[in-house]
């Protein structure tokens, strides 16, 4: 940032300076051809014709620098096949003149006719009162006084313009690195995270910066729910295999003659723990991953697909919005619909009516899948989403179907209920899903 705001900085103050010095520079010649011009105008105005056709001033200019010699200001009027008249200020030298142009303007340009003296020449070419010769007058001034104060304006410009590049540059610097400051109190403040065990930055800092410290307090907080939430699992995890590691430990000391049973039994207890487990663990990580987007009608159609194959002989309809898309990841949902209509088609009477139903001042998407089954009592719809809980243990079956909708649900901000169906009479689930 500082290097290239002094960049741009020298770039603007060289343009400018640049600018600055073509303008004063012809300001300072205009100012000169100005004074040539004045004294030109007072020659003419001087000037008559005698007796003998020549020229002569009736009065003199008033300059004593045209008196002497070498003195860097002269005049000279020529014409006709009369020598040219100099001031006294030429002494030995002669102005060597154009004299091609005949107008009501005078003429100025530099000329190095006298060695080591550049002048600036100012002419015109008119005709006096009674007389027809085309009379040129020109005078001549040396630039050195011109040429001097033209380098005392460039030096001024260019001393001027290096302090000032150089102030600015120096209030660049120290505004980027003020302006900076509160990221570096942000760092401070990372810093004393790590080195005290805090959880948060609490420290007030200014609201250029605020939003980011929220959006890092959010990130923390994000993060140890996320470690919470492992930490739960493994604890859960771990709970949950104990006991059934305990009666295969037992059963193995005691020689039990039952033991192939026990293992077997206790091992698939085991099975759907790991199981359920490792649902809500892909399911936290890929809502960690970003924003999803999946088209509900979509996921709903494939499970429909693999549900016919299973149960011919039942009905699966779907209806609703049809471009409704919610903020959870396609595999995720496929298994929250999957449970959902496969137990429905399992345990209802043959048919399975699926809506869609988007509100458009609601943040949610809901999804009622219905049957024409016996239904869950109101008594057990909240047991029911325990693992391993299974009202009809004759079909076969893990009891953790709801358990991974409820929690999966619920781990992208959405949730699940059970209630009666009005129109089928059977067992009614409610999902709601955050829309994305």
């Amino acid at each position: 940032m500082g290097l290239i705001a002094a960049v741009w900085i020298t770039v603007l103050l060289v343009a400018g300076g640049l600018a600055l010095d073509r303008t004063l520079t012809n300001q300072v010649r205009q100012n000169f051809d100005e004074q040539l011009e004045y004294i030109l105008t007072a020659m003419i105005a001087s000037a008559e014709i005698d007796s003998f056709g020549d020229v002569y001033f009736y009065r003199s200019l008033g300059d004593q620098r045209f008196l002497e010699p070498n003195s860097g200001l002269y005049w000279q009027i020529s014409g006709g096949e009369t020598d040219p008249w100099p001031s006294r200020s030429l002494w030995d030298r002669t102005l060597q003149v154009s004299g091609d142009h005949f107008d009501n303007e005078a003429h100025f340009y530099d000329s190095d006719q006298f060695e080591g003296e550049p002048v600036r020449v100012a002419e015109r070419t008119i005709i006096l009162p009674g007389s027809e010769t085309r009379w040129t007058f020109a005078v001549a001034s040396a630039t050195e006084e011109m040429d001097y104060q033209i380098q005392q304006v460039r030096l001024i410009l260019v001393w001027s313009f290096a302090v000032l590049g150089f102030g600015l540059i120096v209030m660049a610097l120290l505004q980027i690195r003020y302006g900076l400051q509160p990221l570096r109190r942000v760092r401070a403040a990372i810093s004393k995270l790590r080195t005290t065990g805090e959880n948060r930055i609490t420290e007030p800092l200014p609201s250029e910066v605020q939003p980011l410290v929220e959006e890092l307090n959010g990130l923390l907080e994000h993060s140890e729910k996320q470690a919470e939430e492992a930490r739960t699992h493994a604890g859960n995890l771990a709970h949950a295999l104990k006991t059934p590691l305990t009666v295969l430990t037992n059963a193995a000391t005691a020689r039990s003659p039952d033991l192939n049973e026990a293992v077997f039994r206790e091992t698939r207890t085991m099975q759907r723990h790991v199981d359920h487990h490792l649902a809500r663990a892909r399911a936290v990580g890929r809502r960690a991953v970003g924003h999803a987007r999946t088209d509900v009608r979509a996921s709903a159609e494939a499970v429909r697909r693999a549900v016919e194959r299973l149960y011919p002989e039942g009905r699966l309809d779907i209806a609703g919005s049809r471009d409704s898309m919610v903020a959870i990841e396609r595999q995720d949902l496929d298994e929250i619909l999957g449970n959902v209509i496969e137990n429905a088609a399992k345990y209802g009477g043959g048919s399975v009516f699926v809506t869609v139903d988007v509100e458009p001042e609601s943040e949610d998407c809901l999804i009622w899948i219905e049957d024409d089954g016996v239904g869950i009592p109101a008594s057990e719809r909240t047991r029911i989403f325990d693992r391993g809980a299974r009202l009809d243990t004759g079909k076969p079956g893990t009891g953790l179907g709801l358990a991974i909708v409820r929690d999966v649900a619920e781990i992208y901000g959405g949730g699940v209920k059970l209630d009666e169906s009005e129109d089928l009479g059977g067992l009614l689930v409610e999902l709601r899903l955050p829309r994305a």
